[in-house]
């Protein structure tokens, strides 16, 4: 039975906030849907991507901001990050993990520089939205098998 990743619910404090953040980045604006009782569901998609995020008001008690290690998988770390850059936002620079298997949570074993070999998998950089929910960005050329 194949199970996919759809949806990732977003906590924001200010949803017209949000919703114009991903907006700037080029995401797919998919609904904005209000209910009489004040439920509100944006939905938006990175390009690309099969799976959106959702953030409104009444769709969850988390606080805002309080997601991290969201990850968005891009060729070419340099230029995702220089896109990004471009609509405004502030972007680390690229980084690898000292261990060389993933990336540690926080800076921890964080090394400035993509990853030496350029290993699939091995190269960073972060960013946030404007609620403080974390993303990180990491380069796969060639993807492992059955992926």
């Amino acid at each position: 039975m194949d199970m996919k990743l759809e949806v990732v619910v977003l906590p924001v404090a200010d949803v017209d906030r949000a919703k114009a953040f991903y907006e700037g980045l080029g995401w797919r604006l998919d609904a904005d849907f209000a209910g009489a009782d004040g439920l509100r569901v944006v939905q938006l998609t990175p390009p690309g991507s099969e799976a959106s995020v959702i953030f409104g008001d009444k769709i969850t008690g988390a606080r805002p901001g309080s997601v991290e290690g969201l990850q968005l998988t891009v060729y070419d770390i340099e230029a995702a990050r220089d896109a990004l850059i471009g609509c405004g936002v502030d972007v680390s620079e690229p980084f690898h993990d000292a261990g060389g298997v993933f990336h540690h949570a926080g800076a921890e074993a964080r090394v400035t520089g993509p990853d030496p070999g350029r290993a699939d998998y091995g190269s960073f950089a972060s960013f946030s939205d404007p609620d403080g929910n974390g993303w990180l960005l990491q380069e796969i050329k060639t993807r492992a098998p059955g992926r």
